[in-house]
């Protein structure tokens, strides 16, 4: 369908609008991260790059850092491995009891962290798993788990199911098929998974909030907060620490963002 000369120019121009509106916030942010001011006024003409070392050491994100490195990253290996194994189960194989289990699985999707928060703080609690990294990576697991699930189901389902048979007729047993037919043609699902769960576990503030008491465990976000406290008449320094916090995400889509895109509008082969 043709369109006008006129419409191609509301289109550009809404877009243009909507463009101006994500990068305003994002550059005025920088540019208050480089401002000598303490109030944040940007200031083009004497940028101060040392704002990004000052905001580093006075709240002692290196600590903070490490404590979400690790909390994100063991959180989204076990949340892939499971939801690879169980969007297999569930997709594929067919297991006894898929038609109860998969219903079971998505009442996590529908219920939210608020509701089960407090039962859920009291049971870690008896349990010595509070104020601990490791109580907090069991939580960000299963929170996270039944959309991948979901997810990865969805996506193998929608493969050939002659590319199994085949693989079948060739010998193959389920793991082999899983990992050496399946996974790799899942790839792109599989990455985009991987990152929005880094997202949602990276920039977590409520889970660490309630579970994370001590400042030596507390991952960046918290920081953050804390740096906020701290340094609230020192705009330049809490907008540094800010761009800091975010740069692994900005990072890992940069790297990655051609298979996010690719997972987000095809999802998988297709027969």
């Amino acid at each position: 369908m043709k369109t006008s000369r006129s419409e191609r120019t509301m289109n550009y121009f809404v877009l243009t609008l909507f463009a101006a509106a994500v990068v305003f916030p994002i550059g005025w942010t920088v540019l208050a991260a480089l401002s000598p001011d303490r109030s944040g006024s940007p200031d083009v003409g004497s940028l101060q790059w040392s704002n990004f070392a000052d905001a580093w050491r006075q709240g002692d994100l290196g600590h903070a850092m490490l404590a979400s490195t690790v909390i994100t990253v063991c959180a989204v290996i076990i949340q892939a491995l499971v939801a690879i194994l169980s969007g297999y189960a569930l997709g594929v194989l067919g297991v006894p009891g898929s038609k109860v289990i998969f219903p079971v699985i998505l009442l996590g999707l529908m219920i939210s962290t608020e509701v089960i928060v407090i039962p859920l703080y009291y049971q870690f609690r008896d349990l010595g798993l509070t104020n601990s990294w490791l109580g907090l990576i069991a939580i960000h697991v299963g929170m996270g788990v039944p959309f991948g699930a979901f997810w990865l189901r969805a996506t193998f389902r929608a493969m050939p199911r002659s590319l199994v048979e085949a693989a079948e007729i060739d010998g193959a047993g389920s793991w082999r098929r899983l990992w050496q037919v399946l996974v790799p043609i899942a790839r792109p699902a599989i990455l985009t998974l991987t990152l929005l769960n880094f997202m949602w576990t990276w920039n977590d503030y409520f889970l660490s909030l309630i579970f994370i008491s001590s400042e030596k465990l507390q991952p960046v976000t918290l920081a953050l907060g804390n740096f906020q406290g701290r340094y609230s008449t020192e705009f330049n320094l809490l907008a540094a620490a800010a761009l800091i916090i975010c740069v692994p995400v900005v990072l890992l889509y940069a790297f990655f963002q051609r298979q996010f895109i690719s997972g987000v509008m095809s999802g998988a082969l297709k027969e």
